[in-house]
């Protein structure tokens, strides 16, 4: 077997930019050719932190084309590591012969798709005129977030809080030549009063938004709280949002929908669509400037396997790949 190119951070970074990214997952999204068993999800004891990580195996393939799975683990502790919390690989094949193709970097394939993903539903959810961006959390998909969002809407001004604002400040520093202004909130009632966009990115098991502190015309991008007792938004939150989700499986695995789902605040039939529906244009988004939205996502091997597909496309059209 001949020797398989693995597609670091710079890589995937340089050949996966977030316009082209976002537009390559509303294809996907509007078609119906591409096969996503469910996923495993397996939670397993890690006693040295007194917490559970969790492994994610994430297949999906476009018949006769290509064929991926991701391996990645969840290890919340990970930061007094000075670690990411999720890590990785990727692997990409031939659905025809089974050849593999490439290997991947899945943390940073994650976290660009999962922040395209946002961004994309933004597209259906958020006000078009919407130029704020409040940004909670500090980790790696923070920054991704932001950009992602920016491709989408012209942000003129985004807001960062996280648990230790130094992190928040890094982040703004990191940022400091896109083309909109970015500053450090004291606090996350400070900053849902500011936003007219609202992202979530943290492992906080404990509801971080409060529906009391939502203004009308805002969407809610929940991205964290990826298990069943974890949750960023509370039930005031949901009571006052038009929900919509990435795909079915969210219903299933993350407590900001179990735990209202379980409690009766929320009902099956009160989720207004997923991202299918909408790029399928099966159900509507936004239909006034005043409702608000929530897109819950936990993440889609769709949009694993299209983020690796775009990557090994420009590889092979350029003189990085062999």
């Amino acid at each position: 077997m001949e020797q398989i190119t693995f597609a670091d951070h710079d890589i995937i970074t340089k050949y996966l930019p977030f316009g082209l990214l976002i537009e390559q997952l509303e294809k996907a999204f509007s078609s119906e050719t591409i096969v996503t068993p469910i996923r495993h999800h397996h939670d397993f004891k890690n006693p040295g932190e007194g917490i559970d990580s969790t492994l994610l195996l994430m297949p999906s393939w476009l018949p006769g084309s290509d064929l991926g799975v991701k391996v990645v683990t969840v290890s919340p502790n990970n930061t007094k590591y000075d670690l990411p919390s999720i890590q990785g690989l990727y692997v990409l094949l031939d659905a025809h012969k089974g050849t593999p193709r490439l290997l991947l970097d899945a943390r940073e394939l994650t976290a660009r798709r999962t922040a395209a993903t946002s961004a994309l539903a933004s597209k259906f959810l958020s006000r078009e005129d919407s130029d704020t961006l409040f940004m909670i959390g500090t980790g790696t998909l923070a920054p991704h977030l932001i950009q992602a969002h920016a491709t989408v809407r012209n942000l003129k001004q985004v807001w960062i809080w996280g648990r230790d604002l130094v992190k928040a400040q890094i982040i703004c520093d990191q940022l400091a030549n896109q083309k909109f202004n970015v500053g450090v909130t004291p606090s996350i009632k400070a900053g849902l009063e500011m936003a007219d966009i609202v992202s979530c990115a943290t492992l906080s098991a404990e509801a971080l938004v409060l529906g009391k502190d939502l203004k009308e015309g805002q969407h809610i991008d929940l991205v964290g709280a990826y298990k069943k007792d974890m949750r960023e938004a509370d039930d005031a939150v949901i009571l006052r949002s038009n929900v919509y989700i990435d795909s079915p499986t969210a219903l299933k695995e993350t407590g900001d929908l179990v735990i209202p789902l379980s409690s009766g605040v929320l009902d099956f039939d009160d989720i207004r669509g997923n991202l299918f529906q909408l790029c399928q244009k099966k159900c509507n988004g936004r239909s006034r400037a005043s409702e608000i939205t929530l897109f819950k996502s936990v993440g889609h091997a769709l949009e694993d396997l299209v983020a690796a597909q775009t990557v090994y496309e420009a590889l092979v059209e350029s003189s990085d790949f062999g």
